[in-house]
């Protein structure tokens, strides 16, 4: 069968703007894999990422061979915000929690240090949930399901929602928000970065202030003229 030349002319072009769609004056946009930030919503989660932070800074110290009987001590800011001043304290309760020789002094000891850093963008903020519709038919489907079940599937059943709820609820936490929290944790001595561990949250637009350092005063002197 012959191909009429308007189609056969047609496929020439597609095929022409295909080739021509390989090639890029320069690299095309692209989104990452999907992955979970958290979200920094109130003093409890403060504690929260301070435990954290303590954890992982000791785990690390016990793989660069640090004796656990080190002295340790936590170095804030010069300049520190409410969430630093704050987080001094939860940091240092972790670690003499966790059994760590915890001291004031400066003088021969491992510094515990953190700095905490605003990123602010001005890009929209796209709000995406991953899998939502599934687990909506998901749920549905098991509500369905259990009205002829015995009382032990019908539990199960019950436990599966929930977890979902759990999930959706635990994901759906109010999207995604133009202010980032960026903290590092470090541990040195005088000469040496033994561990270092940074992380990235999510923050509340309204609450940056309580990651911002207050802004300085100066005094002014009135001359009379």
């Amino acid at each position: 069968m012959n191909i009429p030349f308007s189609t056969s002319a047609c496929a020439a072009i597609v095929l022409a703007t295909l080739a021509g769609c390989a090639q890029s004056p320069i690299p095309v946009g692209g989104n990452f894999d999907i992955t979970e930030q958290k979200k920094v919503r109130s003093a409890g989660h403060w504690q929260v990422v301070a435990r954290d932070a303590a954890r992982e800074t000791l785990k690390m110290l016990d793989e660069a061979g640090v004796a656990s009987n080190a002295r340790l001590s936590v170095t804030p800011p010069a300049q520190a915000t409410s969430f630093e001043t704050t987080f001094h304290e939860m940091l240092t309760t972790e670690l003499v929690r966790s059994g760590r020789r915890v001291t004031t002094s400066s003088q021969n000891v491992l510094a515990i240090s953190y700095k905490a850093q605003l990123v602010v963008h001005k890009s929209e903020r796209p709000h995406f949930v991953p899998g939502i519709y599934t687990m909506l038919t998901t749920g549905v489907g098991v509500v369905h399901g259990l009205r002829n079940q015995h009382l032990d599937a019908k539990l199960a059943g019950a436990v599966g929602i929930a977890a979902i709820a759990d999930y959706a609820a635990s994901v759906n936490s109010g999207g995604p928000t133009h202010t980032e929290l960026v903290l590092t944790t470090s541990a040195n001595t005088p000469d040496q970065i033994l561990t270092r561990k940074t992380d990235v949250y999510y923050i509340e637009d309204v609450d940056n202030t309580l990651f911002r350092t207050a802004p300085e005063f100066k005094t002014m002197k009135v001359v009379s003229q």
